[in-house]
């Protein structure tokens, strides 16, 4: 019987996506930390119980931009807190120096 081989999660991502440090692997873990912020976005909006639209009128942008944004798409640091502030959430954002960001 032949044997598997069972690789960490570290290794699986050295194997699929490529290794730490190549353009590939940054640009995985750029798009994850900024999917990462779009679902925490999205959550503060429904645990406030708003839609997509109220949000951005609040914001004043169109209900497809913070679309966008919940996807982890058109996000800059101005627009992630005039977000939270519209949203009434406080946010501590710790950026480490390797790189990868907690948001907390």
């Amino acid at each position: 019987m032949e044997q598997k081989k069972f690789y960490t999660h570290s290794e699986a991502k050295d194997r699929l996506i490529g290794k730490e440090n190549t353009p590939e692997r940054k640009n995985y873990e750029e798009g994850v930390g900024l999917f990462i912020i779009g679902e925490a976005i999205k959550c503060a909006r429904k645990e406030k119980k708003l839609t997509q639209e109220e949000l951005g009128k609040l914001v004043g942008v169109q209900k497809s931009q913070i679309s966008r944004i919940e996807n982890g798409e058109n996000l800059t640091f101005a627009t992630v807190i005039k977000l939270f502030k519209a949203i009434g959430v406080r946010v501590n954002l710790e950026i480490e120096e390797t790189g990868k960001f907690i948001l907390c």
